[in-house]
């Protein structure tokens, strides 16, 4: 999961982003699921995530080392304006 943290205003563009980009998971081993979500909002912007659901830890790695990745995350630098900060990753293994 990578939680964002997106300028007051420029959720709709953050969105749009995602719907308009190909991120060439459909055909990654592993791959399962992904999803965005919303967060609360704050003063200052609204949170979201990014949340992917892989096969195991190493399928997702695997992924992160890929070309699929670098092609999917090719353009990222373009949509700085829409972010305060950096993307922090927060990685979970299902336990039950």
């Amino acid at each position: 999961m990578n939680r964002f943290k997106i300028v007051k205003g420029k959720e709709n563009d953050f969105v749009n982003v995602w719907k308009n980009r190909d991120s060439f998971l459909e055909n990654v081993p592993g791959f399962k699921n992904f999803n965005l979500v919303k967060g609360e909002e704050k003063e200052d912007h609204t949170l979201f995530a990014s949340h992917s659901i892989w096969n195991s830890k190493e399928d997702f790695i695997n992924w992160t080392k890929s070309e699929s990745f670098r092609l999917a995350h090719k353009n990222a630098g373009q949509h700085k304006d829409l972010y305060i900060g950096a993307p922090n990753f927060e990685g979970f293994e299902k336990v039950l």
